[in-house]
């Protein structure tokens, strides 16, 4: 057995990264210390705790740790093993959505340029996050139209160019109509223009097009002209500040009770190219240093778009370690600076103001929600976690039932669960509500801190009057007071009203209206998507399936040659071997058992 008191006598005074486990040996937190020895043994001693840190360490049934030979390994370590296990403990990055960049593949002989979501590290280059996706589209769109780039995602040989070569918009590379050195000068200078290194491209553009006016070739000058007029017009929506910096990443904090905004804006050559902010909950009792710190580590892992510079209101915790982590990352020096004045200062304000609005925005719109639910519904307090149940079959068969979940007033498919149901036969959709909601309400009742997490403040039951029937009866099951409404359809099968258990449809907002509407129509997709999934295995499964040595590609390539089981029950042993993969003792087998 685990003794913590004896193992922390064993602790190395030597840096390195411990691992928190519960009782179920799940980590719950991962961290670092120049000395295991000190930093561990901190957790289990009667010092000030942040409530936070104090229900973190009540779970605590064993650790371990890992030697390291430096701070700047144990951070490393530290970051990998957050990722690959997320720790619920840990600052985890939870982005509020997926902004899209641009990526040029460098490693392409010919490279493309794209618009994509998702950032790897794979040579390419990439430029954002674009906050408003149109702006990333314009961007593709202007680059295109401006530069005779390929457009095709796979670069092939072709026997004729494509269309664009025809109207002027590709140098057709798949045809070897130009070379690998002018193609590329294209793809340097829209890597200036994505870098905001507009001056640079400007000035070279000019002397080509004088050069162009003095040999006469007035339709290529204008051709520059036009191109120098529409970097100018790109360059002026992009300039945010006459910062001085080139390369750096500015972070902005904002808290609130509920949860945290981190804003972070990148600017390339003195402009804003794109910003992204992301939201975390139970995190108001840490310091903004502690969590701007785990935000940082989580964010830069495994982005290749490293600046030169990041800024923050305050010194962040581990600063020294991770400035060498990410400069060695980078291949230059990378410093996290902290300004007190000036420019730089404004900036960071500038950060931290948009958080903080981009937090109440989002926070606006989920309290007036819960607020009016909870006045319509007369509820005591806010119905923070509401979960409604839809059963689906055909003809009393395959049924099953979908749950989903509104937290917040947001409604999160990642909550959603599915049942089948196992003690009702035929069609009884009542019966089937109050085993599913009794299976439910047993799971949290076992166990608060599994999979379904805490009980619901209030249900929607999918239905009228008898579904709220059939869910209370489930909750009176285990003596519990969680409120009970319908969700009522009209004719068309439309969201029509709320309904109380005593008949009572209850006025509510449009907004409010087509939020329960969204809510209604997800609980419906996740149970009839699981019926038709159930209902289609249950219809391809065949007599094949049961039958030793026959899988999925021998059951297909039977079928294929003879089309049904029938005509595979008349066959004999010899047609049956004409088969990829038949056997003579897998087609004994299959004619044994047909």
């Amino acid at each position: 057995m685990f003794n913590i008191e004896e193992e922390l006598k064993k602790l190395p005074n030597k840096p390195g990264v411990y691992v928190m486990r519960d009782k179920n040996d799940t980590i719950i937190y991962v961290g670092k210390a120049i000395s295991l020895k000190n930093r561990v043994r901190q957790y289990f001693r009667k010092t000030d705790k942040t409530a936070r840190i104090e229900k973190m360490v009540s779970l605590i049934d064993h650790f371990e740790y890992i030697v390291v030979d430096n701070e700047a390994e144990a951070l490393i370590l530290e970051c990998n093993l957050i990722k690959k296990n997320r720790p619920k403990f840990n600052v985890l990055l939870k982005d509020d959505k997926t902004y899209p960049y641009i990526k040029i593949d460098l490693k392409s002989d010919y490279p493309g340029v794209f618009l994509t979501r998702r950032v790897v590290n794979d040579g390419s280059k990439y430029f954002g996050p674009y906050a408003n996706p149109g702006a990333a589209k314009e961007m593709i769109d202007f680059i295109k139209q401006k530069y005779k780039i390929r457009q095709c995602r796979n670069l092939k040989e072709r026997t004729r160019p494509c269309l664009n070569y025809h109207i002027n918009r590709c140098l057709a590379p798949c045809m070897g109509n130009v070379s690998k050195e002018e193609y590329m000068n294209q793809i340097y200078e829209i890597i200036d223009l994505l870098e905001g290194k507009t001056d640079k491209i400007i000035r070279e553009l000019e002397n080509q097009m004088n050069e162009a006016s003095k040999k006469m070739e007035f339709e290529k000058a204008a051709s520059l002209r036009d191109r120098i007029q529409a970097i100018e017009r790109v360059s002026e929506k992009q300039k945010v500040s006459n910062i001085s910096e080139n390369n750096i990443d500015v972070i902005g904090i904002a808290k609130s009770e509920l949860q945290i905004c981190i804003e972070i804006f990148f600017v390339r050559g003195s402009k804003m190219i794109g910003r992204e902010h992301y939201f975390y909950t139970d995190l108001k009792d840490m310091e903004d240093k502690e969590i701007l710190s785990g935000f940082i580590k989580q964010y830069y892992l495994d982005n290749p778009n490293i600046p030169n510079k990041i800024m923050v209101r305050e010194e962040i915790e581990d600063k020294q370690a991770i400035e060498q982590w990410l400069s060695t990352i980078l291949g230059k020096k990378v410093e996290i600076k902290s300004p007190k004045r000036g420019e730089k200062l404004r900036f960071v304000e500038m950060a931290e103001m948009n958080s903080k609005v981009t937090l109440e925005n989002k926070e606006k719109d989920k309290s007036e929600i819960l607020l009016e639910l909870k006045e319509v519904l007369k509820l005591d307090k806010l119905p923070r976690k509401i979960e409604t149940y839809d059963i689906s079959n055909i003809a009393g068969e395959y049924t099953v039932a979908g749950m989903c979940v509104m937290q917040d007033g947001a409604i999160k498919k990642n909550l959603s669960r599915r049942f089948k149901i196992k003690t009702v036969y035929g069609q009884d959709d009542p019966k089937c509500m109050e085993e599913v909601i009794t299976r439910r309400l047993k799971h949290s009742i076992e166990n608060p801190k599994g999979g379904f997490g805490e009980l619901p403040d209030v249900i929607f039951a999918d239905g009228g009057i008898t579904q709220i029937r059939a869910t209370k009866a489930a909750i009176e099951k285990y003596n519990l007071n969680i409120p009970v409404f319908g969700m009522v359809k009209n004719d068309k099968h439309q969201t029509r009203a709320l309904m109380d258990e005593n008949r009572n449809e209850l006025k509510i907002s449009q907004n409010l209206m087509n939020l329960i509407t969204r809510f209604q129509d997800t609980v419906h997709d996740t149970a009839i998507t699981y019926h038709r999934m159930l209902r289609d295995k249950a219809i391809t499964k065949s007599e094949l399936d049961d039958i030793n040595g026959i899988g999925k590609v021998k059951k297909r390539e039977l079928l294929k040659k003879f089309g049904s089981v029938e005509i595979i029950r008349q066959a004999s042993i010899e047609e049956l071997m004409e088969v990829k993969g038949i056997t003579k003792d897998i087609a004994k087998n299959i004619k044994r058992n047909l």
